[in-house]
């Protein structure tokens, strides 16, 4: 099950409640810091943008690919360890309105992860340092360390002892003999 904390509402849906829950000119701040993030190709600019205007924690040396689209109401609710990719056009949600009810969760990636385009992670995961996830997974549980998961469901195609084996004479990610 994935960490969010619930929320009901009463009468319409919640996504018409939407600035009860949070204020409109956050939003259209948030829109905009997004929305020059999504397009400018400098990665180091991104990574200040999310840390100084969004409040995301943000590990050194991490990508953003283009296009990537973070939750426009709650990004500081996002964190990315250090060293990790997020491949292009891939959306990150720390939120979700329902009809009864909208719910807000944390999502915590790791260091060292490596998530493919056209990815969608759900509020309330965390996905393990070193993690893989594979393009067009959408991340609707927790991502052990080290595994490498895909699909809609997701799954795990390898956990993170196979996919040593796997890769155990690989030149690039196996054990260098020396």
């Amino acid at each position: 099950m994935r960490k969010t904390k619930r929320y009901p509402v009463e009468g319409a849906n919640s996504l018409r409640h939407v600035y009860k829950t949070v204020p409109f000119w956050k939003v259209v701040k948030n829109f905009v810091v997004i929305q020059l993030a999504r397009y400018t190709p400098f990665l180091s600019l991104k990574n200040w943008l999310y840390r100084k205007l969004l409040g995301m924690k943000v590990g050194s040396k991490t990508s953003f690919a283009l296009m990537v689209m973070l939750d426009v109401m709650f990004p500081e609710k996002i964190s990315v360890g250090r060293n990790t990719v997020i491949g292009y056009n891939t959306t990150i949600l720390a939120h979700e309105y329902l009809i009864k009810e909208y719910r807000l969760g944390e999502v915590k990636i790791g260091s060292e992860v490596m998530i493919g385009a056209n990815c969608t992670i759900l509020p309330g995961v965390e996905i393990g340092d070193g993690a893989i996830v594979s393009a067009g997974t959408l991340v609707h549980k927790d991502v052990a360390p080290g595994s490498f998961v895909g699909g809609n469901p997701m799954r795990v195609i390898y956990n993170a002892d196979e996919l040593k084996d796997r890769w155990k004479d690989d030149e690039i990610y196996g054990v260098r003999k020396s």
